[in-house]
């Protein structure tokens, strides 16, 4: 029975997928978050700083993955990238109002572009690997 070597994964790859997890699991709790304060599911009332310190949370995890990208997977770091448009946007939308649902769920695709270029990425790696 023979078993199947895996590839090797550089240390700075691992880190970059570590932060891009972290960025992508801030982001989820930030917008269930607000989600469910929207739908009266939750109150914030006296702690509305809880929201704020997530988003503080998903923007600051979100750079990390971006500069952690940067070193190894630069197409998915260019993609995560895309998200700090409606980062930036959402300080200057009432979080009152239904448009601040909107721009904050704006930054998803960025998200989710930078794991389907990552898995792509390391597809084609793996791929790489094995015909040597």
């Amino acid at each position: 029975m023979q078993s199947e070597r895996r590839p090797v994964v550089e240390p700075a790859v691992r880190r970059a997928e570590l932060a891009l997890r972290a960025a992508t699991a801030a982001y989820v709790l930030t917008c269930g978050v607000g989600l469910a304060v929207r739908r009266g599911l939750l109150r914030t009332d006296r702690a509305r700083w809880v929201h704020h310190a997530l988003f503080v949370t998903t923007a600051a995890t979100t750079a990390l993955a971006v500069a952690a990208l940067a070193t190894s997977r630069r197409r998915a770091a260019l993609a995560l990238a895309a998200s700090a448009v409606p980062f930036v946007a959402l300080t200057r939308v009432s979080a009152r109002t239904g448009p601040h649902a909107r721009v904050a769920l704006a930054a998803a695709p960025a998200y989710a572009a930078a794991w389907l270029v990552l898995d792509r990425d390391a597809v084609a790696a793996r791929a790489g690997a094995g015909a040597r």
